[in-house]
């Protein structure tokens, strides 16, 4: 999957989201966005990871103990 097909499927999808308010006004979206998608992103870098934080971490371009940290956040330690 690259960068390009990623950011396509956030952009569709945020696309829907404001369709789906209905001309409402949002609140909140960035913390929101970063909430829905961090923790599959955690979740799948940890599979990938085998578990590993450090590798992990590495990974993500985080110190450990801030993978830790959200790690913790989203109750997946």
């Amino acid at each position: 999957m690259s960068k390009k097909h990623i950011e396509e499927c956030v952009r569709e999808s945020l696309q829907g989201y404001f369709r789906d308010l209905g001309g409402a006004t949002p609140d909140g979206i960035y913390q929101m966005l970063v909430r829905v998608v961090e923790k599959p992103l955690l979740e799948v870098v940890m599979t990938q990871a085998g578990n590993n934080q450090s590798r992990a971490a590495e990974w993500l371009g985080l110190n450990r103990n801030t993978l830790r940290k959200k790690l913790a956040e989203h109750k997946l330690l």
